[in-house]
């Protein structure tokens, strides 16, 4: 028996998506040639290049820490660095993993209103120094979207783009969540990536339905360069990649990374004005994507935890994040606001009781 969806702890928990898991079943038997060589790994490879509507290098990892770590070692020598928000993933949860696998690069981190960097950080940390005793900025690791749930719009990549470039830095996108991004923008995929200067795109498929895989999607073609061999050195060469890069070809092929993206991201809308029609907790950032960020009292985070939801109230910049998944029904949300409505009711009810004791 499957279990009922309770959970806004994080799209990571979701299940595998049915396209997915059909296009694996298509090829569970039969031999097929080794370590990317084979049918599906170029069907899919070719279904990026259609996606993007460009000519592109296409590699598989089998996690995002490893995309971004091995595409950052890409882009860095150990002497250099890597401007960042200060709550991007590759700064806060990776365990190190972009400085090991860029033998030292070091991360160089700016705040940001709203999870975004602004073009003025940017120039800011590239200029403060330009002696040889400071790692030399060479990359800026953009999150999209971000870790708050917010977007960055067409024109503000290409402004940060143009300025980057100008400024001999090269451009990473952890797109973890790229997917709920285009769906909130409804943009064509190059406006977001190589159209606004972005050199390298880490596309997330776990938290899009696949069970596990991500993409290094390369734009300018000679970063690229023996990025197979760091893929083999750091364990991420599949010998049997069509495991790998099949769930993709039913991710992309008929457009379901896009539908599941922005069923996710209207489930999270729909918490999102649920909560503000109940007046309950203060929003703490847009809704832009798939997740929603609140601040709720004490009583009420218990009093949910009690009756079996389950989400984070530790990461982010504070409060609650209530993520919303590909296979996260409008019941599901339609149920948790009922729940955040009767806690927070007895909440009210508890300290009207106090209230009349005390006089």
């Amino acid at each position: 028996m499957v279990p009922r969806p309770r959970n806004f702890a994080s799209d990571n928990n979701a299940g595998v998506c049915p396209e997915a898991w059909e296009a694996l079943e298509q090829c569970r038997s039969g031999h097929a040639a080794a370590y990317g060589n084979d049918e599906a790994t170029r069907v899919a490879c070719d279904l990026f290049r259609a996606v993007f509507e460009t000519d592109c290098e296409v590699f598989f990892t089998f996690n995002g820490t490893a995309a971004n770590s091995l595409a950052l070692a890409a882009l860095c020598q150990s002497y250099h660095s890597v401007i960042c928000h200060e709550l991007a993933h590759i700064e806060t949860d990776e365990c190190g993993a972009p400085e090991f696998f860029s033998a030292g690069a070091k991360l160089l981190t700016v705040s940001g209103e709203q999870g975004r960097i602004s073009p003025d950080a940017i120039e800011h940390t590239v200029h403060r120094r330009k002696d040889i005793h400071y790692p030399k900025p060479r990359a800026l690791s953009l999150t999209q979207a971000t870790e708050v749930g917010t977007v960055y719009r067409p024109d503000a990549l290409r402004e940060i783009g143009a300025l980057t470039h100008g400024l001999g830095l090269k451009v990473h996108m952890d797109g973890a969540r790229f997917a709920n991004a285009v769906a909130s923008l409804g943009c064509a995929p190059k406006d977001i990536t190589w159209r606004a200067g972005v050199d390298v795109l880490c596309f997330g498929g776990t938290k899009n339905g696949m069970m596990f895989g991500e993409a290094v999607v390369f734009f300018d073609k000679k970063l690229a360069a023996e990025f197979d061999y760091r893929c083999k050195q750091a364990g991420q060469l599949s010998s049997k990649m069509r495991y790998l890069s099949a769930p993709w070809i039913g991710l992309l092929k008929d457009g379901a990374w896009l539908r599941h993206a922005k069923h996710a991201n209207a489930c999270a809308r729909r918490l999102a004005d649920g909560l503000q029609e109940l007046g309950i907790g203060e929003a703490l950032f847009p809704t832009e994507a798939n997740s929603v960020f609140v601040r709720f009292d004490d009583r009420i985070i218990a009093g949910l935890y009690a009756r079996g939801w389950t989400f984070y109230d530790f990461i982010g910049a504070g409060g609650c994040r209530l993520m919303c998944a590909w296979d996260t029904r409008f019941e599901d949300v339609d149920a948790f606001l009922e729940d955040v409505k009767t806690v927070a009711s007895a909440n009210e009810d508890h300290r009207a009781n106090i209230e009349i004791m005390r006089h």
